[in-house]
């Protein structure tokens, strides 16, 4: 039977009808291991009881009135994100790209007030902040970009973990933000040297720039601390997040400092959906949850330990070019292009992910078992093995 969804997905041969934390279930009734939590975005697993409950129990009160009124949960959940990052004030939307749209139309709002005619976001190669069209031009991947131009101008891509590429540009008084990841997720789980953020941060406040920090993905516990900015020490203007927000009730969100908030006024942004009473309550919960379980050390630690493990087990195997991470992200780096892993491991009843072709990319639930980590690093550890004594046989 033909199928009536556009083919922009090359899906594979699998459907899932239910989970149970760190495992799915196919319509056949075979069980999964998942270390991709839906790319990053169940991190307290699937169908998580006190998650369900909230969306439920929400559910049968109120799911959506709009933002043309006031709403007592978004409020409570932007309280709740400013204490634990830092950030003055938030805007809600429904996705990450949304989230980085919101902080783009903020840096040339911010630039446009003070002056700036046309003003410019240098972001990163290899980067990776969305497919709308402003955040595929914010997205350093030409490939990507190439099929839908004419791109909105307004962005310089420089070489991600180099300030002095960025130094380079001082002079440019169009420049007005540097727009980056604290990790680079889908560009290869790419972790810069440390102090790299540092010097960045230091370097937007000597010229007057907003510093943005996309934590999508690396956001809410996933490297080990609420927010990857703060392994760092620093402060951005501005940050972005999505994915684990809502557990898989999308939610998206724009958090900006008190200098920054000004810069949008009435009229001049919106969402129909952002930050409804649904997506809200889903959101405190996870947040809730994650603060009670001390999710932030769980991933943390137990990243740390499937670290060693992968290294223990890959060292010394040809055909490996690295092994990274920080807490529950991390990428395991091979010298063939791999994306057949991600079928072979499927045969083995785990799911992962390849990212830039050669990267195997490990995104597992925060509430995994010590047990189900290490097999997740047993299975795949055997699996790359095998690819790559067939690689180079």
């Amino acid at each position: 039977m033909s199928s009536a969804i556009m083919e922009t997905y090359k899906r594979l041969p699998v459907a899932f009808e239910s989970g149970d934390g760190a495992w799915l279930t196919d319509t056949q009734g075979n069980h999964y291991l998942d270390a991709l939590a839906g790319i990053a975005v169940c991190s307290l697993g699937h169908a998580h009881p006190a998650v369900a409950a909230a969306v439920s129990d929400q559910a049968t009160r109120l799911i959506h009135t709009s933002n043309l009124y006031e709403m007592p949960l978004q409020e409570q959940l932007a309280q709740t994100l400013c204490r634990l990052s830092g950030f003055d004030r938030v805007f809600f939307n429904n996705s990450g790209a949304e989230a980085n749209e919101t902080a783009i139309k903020v840096c040339r709002k911010y630039g446009h007030d003070r002056g700036v005619e046309k003003p410019v976001i240098v972001t990163m190669d290899g980067g990776f902040h969305g497919r709308t069209l402003a955040t595929l031009t914010a997205t350093g991947n030409g490939k990507q970009q190439e099929a839908f131009a004419p791109l909105p101008e307004g962005f310089i891509h420089v070489p991600y973990n180099d300030v002095a590429a960025l130094e380079a540009l001082a002079a440019d008084t169009s420049i007005v933000a540097v727009m980056l990841e604290a990790i680079q997720g889908e560009g290869g789980v790419i972790i810069p040297a440390k102090g790299y953020l540092k010097q960045v941060a230091a370097l937007c406040d000597r010229h007057g720039w907003l510093l943005v920090v996309d934590e999508v993905q690396t956001g809410l516990c996933r490297t080990g601390r609420w927010f990857a900015f703060q392994h760092e020490d620093i402060q951005p203007d501005i940050m972005t997040l999505a994915k684990s927000l809502g557990n898989g009730v999308p939610i998206g969100a724009c958090l900006v400092m008190k200098e920054t908030a000004a810069t949008l006024t009435p009229g001049t942004h919106g969402s129909t959906f952002g930050g409804n009473p649904l997506a809200a309550r889903a959101a405190l919960t996870v947040i809730e949850t994650m603060e009670s379980q001390k999710l932030d050390q769980q991933a943390a630690q137990l990243g740390a330990s499937m670290l060693d493990g992968l290294h223990s087990q890959l060292a010394g195997l040809g055909g490996v070019r690295d092994i990274r991470g920080k807490g529950l992200m991390l990428g395991i780096e091979l010298e063939e292009e791999c994306r057949e892993l991600v079928e072979a491991a499927l045969q083995q009843r785990l799911l992962i992910n390849v990212t830039r072709d050669n990267v195997v990319r490990l995104l597992p639930p925060l509430i995994i078992s010590d047990e189900d980590a290490g097999r997740i690093v047993t299975m795949l550890t055997d699996l790359i093995r095998d690819f790559v004594s067939g690689a180079r046989s």
